[in-house]
């Protein structure tokens, strides 16, 4: 890595992603449903890109040149949502119409109605396709844009996935930068129960990409990861970040439970109160 990362901004990208962890909580509570544990997760590899990493203009957000991000475990949309509204693209106050009727905050990301969202997903195993592609487009248009793209571990399971990255190594994107998080949980219950996916570092390198394997909480681990990344020109990187499902939340972190699963009223403010808020504005 080269120059450390300051410790004024690596306070100011925390405080972010307690913010955007007790949005995650609110709007999940608000809507009745949602997927907070994998959107908990995945929270500080959103506040490092959003607000660190990605070349990105709020106020011009279908620039060509920009950087893009595809969440490709589209069910994180919440943590999606907040990093967005934070970052500029829309009014905060909007995170409370999550999953509503008619709402431009779906379930799922949309791009075709939210400003920021760069691609529509949700399926899991397709997102990566779609950021090949951007990659390989932008390659060939000669732009400067670089691609991220966050991937379940569960998604891991799905064969397309590798077909992408296949593709991916073969056309040399190192433009591309995939983003594994590593929680270890799916809907259902602990991945490797289910179908095992290690070992997933030596895999992903036999398919040709460079490999990282981090703290997907540590901000410094994260920005240090992603600079490399940036110097990585002839192959795609691929960062396996180890997290935990429901991080921030005691009672839901390292369980699937709360994989599709919305707080009650008395676990959000639980929840909120664990995040910094005070009891009195936990739940109004």
């Amino acid at each position: 890595m080269g120059d450390a990362v300051p410790p004024e901004l690596l306070e100011t990208l925390r405080a972010t992603a307690r913010e955007i962890r007790r949005d995650i909580v609110r709007m999940t509570y608000a809507a009745g449903s949602g997927h907070p544990g994998g959107s908990l997760s995945v929270v500080e590899l959103l506040t490092a890109l959003y607000f660190r990493e990605l070349r990105i203009d709020p106020a011009r957000p279908s620039d060509p040149d920009r950087d893009r991000l595809v969440l490709s475990k589209g069910h994180a949309a919440p943590a999606l949502y907040s990093a967005l509204a934070l970052r500029g693209f829309f009014p905060r106050g909007e995170l409370a119409t999550f999953r509503r009727l008619g709402s431009r905050l779906q379930g799922t990301p949309d791009r075709l109605r939210l400003p920021g969202v760069d691609a529509s997903t949700g399926g899991l195993g397709q997102g990566i396709g779609m950021a090949v592609g951007m990659a390989l487009d932008a390659r060939l248009a000669r732009r400067p844009t670089r691609v991220y793209a966050i991937v379940g571990d569960g998604e891991c399971q799905a064969g397309a996935l590798w077909e992408a990255l296949l593709a991916a190594a073969h056309h040399r994107l190192g433009q591309l930068v995939v983003l594994i998080d590593r929680n270890r949980f799916e809907s259902d219950g602990a991945t490797e129960e289910i179908v095992g996916i290690e070992p997933l570092v030596d895999k992903l390198r036999a398919f040709g990409c460079a490999t990282a394997e981090i703290d997907g909480h540590d901000l410094a681990e994260i920005l240090g990861a992603l600079e490399r990344a940036r110097a990585t020109i002839d192959r795609p990187s691929a960062i396996v970040a180890h997290t935990v499902k429901g991080r921030g939340v005691s009672f839901m972190e390292n369980t699937h439970v709360w994989h599709g699963r919305a707080p009650s009223k008395d676990e959000a403010e639980r929840a909120l109160i664990e995040l910094g808020v005070p009891p009195s504005e936990a739940v109004r």
